[in-house]
């Protein structure tokens, strides 16, 4: 029996003394994310165009899809506004990725119903979009049943069977209806609404192809209306392409299972707060980095120096660089190398490891 069969679906279920504290936790984290990029000199229109260029390529990827990314960052900064200094040629599929990605984020006081879906689902799979992929954009799927299947063909093993065609417009409904009334529930966390959001529209499945990205956009307007800003900065597919083999088994074990729900809800937070810290580690690299070049004078630097420096300020040599390694990034001689090592030591740019000779490393302070 699969979970949309239940008696009580769709009245989820889950166990607060679990998920409470780990909630707690994970909401910590986004007050942070959204302190340090608030506290930002940078950029943030730049900012939330790789963000939201991240969701769409991994989300993509998510389905086996590549994607030209420079294609889409073109027409993501068409759509922001912004101004490329080499801008790519955009595609229809690349302006209508950016398009429905800048609704899910953009318009959050927009009701959510089926010709919404349906005009993301157009945009996803634009006329002639591919001939081995023949899906028509913007209708629901067929009378055939839905099954998410993997094996032989004679032997195949099925892994999910979503609800009838007969019952799916009044499915839809009933979660359209839930989507738009919950947004003001103020009982319901926003992030745990978010993970039901993807949960229910992933088991109703109602698409030939693209459920996954049409659910993970759902997803982001979910998140988006919970907070309204830092959703820009972080991109939640990265961590589910990352998890994807745990992603699949958690989803196939709830639509396996009862209308308790406790294991998908600590999945998703799980894959969310390794999200932020993935965001904050990195503003902490370029807040660290920043700092770094603000206690250097690099007009005493040769560009070679500056080139290796910020390779290691990147994170790039964690074990510290070596003579040979310097040369070899630098593209200098052995001698210049061992010049400029001694140089960047002496102004206190790196520091030198304790070991001497052939195992000598150099490291940032």
């Amino acid at each position: 029996m699969w979970i949309w069969q239940r008696e009580e679906w769709p009245n989820f279920r889950w166990d607060e003394q679990v998920i409470e504290p780990r909630l707690r936790e994970v909401r910590l984290n986004q007050g942070i994310l959204l302190g340090k990029v608030s506290a930002q000199s940078q950029d943030q229109q730049q900012t939330m165009l790789d963000t939201l260029l991240a969701n769409i390529v991994h989300s993509s990827a998510i389905e086996g899809e590549k994607l030209n990314a420079f294609s889409v960052r073109s027409s993501l900064a068409n759509k922001l506004g912004l101004s490329e200094e080499r801008p790519f040629p955009t595609t229809e599929q690349t302006d209508g990725l950016a398009e429905i990605m800048l609704d899910a984020v953009e318009n959050l006081d927009e009701p959510l119903d089926l010709y919404r879906i349906l005009e993301w689902h157009k945009k996803l799979f634009p006329q002639g979009y591919t001939l081995f992929n023949p899906v028509i954009g913007g209708q629901l799927r067929g009378n055939e049943p839905m099954q998410v299947v993997s094996g032989r063909i004679d032997k195949p093993t099925i892994h999910f069977e979503a609800p009838n065609r007969e019952i799916l417009e009044a499915e839809l409904k009933i979660f359209f209806e839930w989507f738009n009334q919950s947004k003001n529930d103020y009982t319901l966390d926003p992030l745990l609404r978010a993970a039901i959001t993807h949960l229910w529209f992933v088991t109703l499945h109602p698409l030939d192809d693209g459920n996954g990205r049409i659910t993970r956009l759902l997803t982001d307007l979910a998140l988006a209306q919970a907070e309204k800003q830092s959703v820009r900065f972080y991109a939640m597919s990265v961590g589910i392409l990352a998890n994807r083999k745990s992603y699949y088994q958690i989803l196939e074990d709830t639509q396996k299972s009862d209308l308790n729900i406790t294991g998908w809800l600590l999945w998703f937070l799980d894959i969310l707060e390794e999200t932020f810290s993935g965001v904050l580690s990195e503003i902490d690299k370029t807040v660290y980095k920043t700092n770094y070049w603000r206690n250097v004078d690099q007009t005493q630097l040769t560009a070679e120096q500056v080139k290796v420096v910020n390779r290691m300020l990147d994170g790039d040599f964690s074990q510290g660089i070596n003579t040979s390694q310097y040369q070899k990034v630098a593209k200098v001689s052995r001698a210049t190398a061992t010049r400029h090592l001694a140089t960047l030591l002496e102004l206190g740019c790196l520091v030198k490891s304790d070991a001497g000779g052939r195992s000598t490393r150099y490291f940032l302070p």
